[in-house]
Order: structure tokens, then sequence, then C-alpha cells
């Protein structure tokens, strides 16, 4: 499971087996997690976070698109 970043509290990571879906990342805290389509980026699931947390978590991943999608296909290339 690679991570892309931590930010306070939140881990931002992508599983290994994710190769063959839409560019994406997972965002975990505690036993919370949730799953983010990058392009178009839209909350895909969430599990345990409030709507608080989920708009924080999608103003991270707005700040940061860019670096998100090279360590997708970074990792994912070749």
């Amino acid at each position: 499971m690679p991570t892309v970043f931590r930010i306070g509290s939140y881990r931002f990571f992508f599983y290994a087996g994710d190769r063959g879906e839409p560019h994406h990342i997972h965002v975990e805290r505690d036993e919370n997690i949730a799953k983010f389509w990058l392009d178009p980026m839209r909350l895909q699931y969430s599990s345990g976070f409030n709507r608080v947390e989920i708009t924080k978590i999608e103003k991270i991943i707005r700040e940061h698109h860019s670096k998100l999608l090279e360590a997708w296909n970074d990792y994912f290339s070749g």
C-alpha cells in the first residue's frame, strides 16, 4: 500500500492492486476510510467520516491533485 503523503491524521494512499481502476486515492484516519476518484474528482465511498471531514479531505485532494495523479502514474506505469 504505497502512501503518497500524510496530512494531519489523514493518510492518502492506494493499493498495489488498484492498477486496473481509474485514477483514485484512498484516505484513512483511524478506522475511517474513503475513496475518491481523481478525474473527475468525486467521492466514491466513505465509511466513518462525517460530512465536515469529507469536505476537508476534498479540499486537501484539490490542493494536491497534481501530486496525487503524478504518484499514481509513477507507480502504475511500466
